[in-house]
């Protein structure tokens, strides 16, 4: 492997305090690529020699996306569920149904095009690390099978099981979190790294979150959790309780459930696509960054309620809708979503971090919030090599 200087850039973020504030921003710089990691960053006047070398132009350079929260093994679309919703009708869960319908009824390559068609669509946008779920096979097979396809294209896979009650167990939800916990999870998992359910009126309560999530630990997987998404409830307590390293959504939170995340932990992961598209109350990242929460930000990008796939939308919603500043909202989709996905080699542009960044076709990083919908991101890297 060659090592590459990448210098004249107009401004970098790197992540890292060390550099000055959370952003560690560094004006006129460079960084060195060696073995598709960061072996150097710096001002450009002290840029050390390399094998290649790149001029960025004065273009700003920030690390990858880090999704944390997304629902990409699926089939189908619903655009009649999500045209009635803008007409007048509240979004409910059980239109996750319509979903698990078409999945059930699609072929593993077909699920699998769609699966790899919306990570590039993420990766063009900006994405390096990419969480995706289960939750809508909600069978034993269809489950792992989804769980399976995933694992071949990323390492954050989440077992999804607890998305709603089957169908077919509608009447008996207590049998559905019998096989959640039970055989479904045996088959499910060998392919994941997280147990998640969605604590909420209309699919699981907080005993059956409890029972599905403890079982899910006991199998090695780590818990996080949609919480709070359409009201109050007991998912945020659930997730700090069991030491989650998310609980996701967060919309209509307690002073109790603030103080509580602000004491943990466990990430406040916050989905605004989702606000977006369901014309629901957006989430109060003001309230959560003053009380000294971790604030994570993701796409949620599913058929239903946030069909995107695109990092820079969901920044722009954060800073317009959110209370949150663009330095803020940045680290969010950055650090912020490594935290959400424990993880300390991306999100950011340090000495030994993975060399995922972008290359903007922008001065600075605020034009993510500044000119929203513009396709700002240049150049993608992914552990030191150009990949769109």
């Amino acid at each position: 492997m060659t090592s590459t200087l990448l210098t004249g850039i107009g401004s970098l973020v790197t992540n890292d305090p060390a550099h000055g504030g959370p952003l560690g921003l560094i004006e006129d710089a460079a960084l060195v690529v060696d073995g598709g990691r960061i072996a150097w960053t710096g001002p450009a006047s002290a840029a050390p020699d390399a094998d290649a070398r790149q001029d960025a132009g004065g273009r700003a350079v920030v690390p990858g996306f880090v999704d944390s929260h997304s629902h990409l093994v699926f089939a189908g679309d619903r655009t009649r569920e999500f045209n009635a919703r803008m007409s007048g009708q509240p979004y409910k869960a059980g239109g996750i149904r319509t979903t698990v319908a078409a999945t059930r009824a699609a072929s593993d390559a077909d699920l699998e095009a769609n699966l790899v068609r919306h990570l590039a669509e993420g990766l063009r946008q900006g994405t390096t690390t990419q969480e995706t779920k289960s939750g809508y096979g909600l069978t034993v097979d269809d489950e792992a099978r989804a769980l399976a396809l995933a694992a071949r294209h990323t390492d954050e896979v989440t077992y999804l099981g607890a998305h709603i009650v089957a169908p077919e167990y509608a009447d008996d939800p207590a049998a559905y979190v019998a096989l959640v916990t039970g055989p479904m999870l045996d088959g499910c998992a060998p392919h994941a790294r997280w147990v998640d359910v969605f604590c909420e009126k209309g699919a699981f309560d907080g005993d059956q979150a409890r029972a599905i999530l403890t079982a899910g630990a006991a199998r090695g997987l780590t818990p996080r959790v949609h919480a709070n998404q359409l009201t109050y409830g007991p998912g945020v307590q659930l997730a700090v309780e069991l030491g989650a390293a998310s609980a996701d959504h967060c919309t209509h939170l307690t002073d109790e459930d603030v103080a509580a995340l602000a004491a943990s932990d466990t990430v406040a992961t916050l989905l605004p696509g989702a606000e977006f598209s369901t014309r629901a109350e957006w989430p109060d990242a003001r309230r959560l960054l003053d009380a000294g929460a971790t604030v994570a930000l993701s796409t949620d990008c599913n058929p239903g309620s946030s069909y995107t796939s695109s990092m820079p939308f969901c920044l722009a919603l954060a800073v317009r809708d959110m209370g949150m500043t663009p330095d803020e909202a940045l680290w969010s989709a950055t650090a912020g979503g490594a935290k959400a996905l424990r993880r300390t080699d991306v999100g950011t542009l340090t000495e030994g971090a993975r060399a995922d960044l972008q290359i903007l076709d922008a001065p600075s990083h605020v034009h993510f919030a500044y000119r929203p919908g513009v396709p700002l991101v240049e150049e993608v890297w992914r552990a030191g090599k150009r990949v769109a």
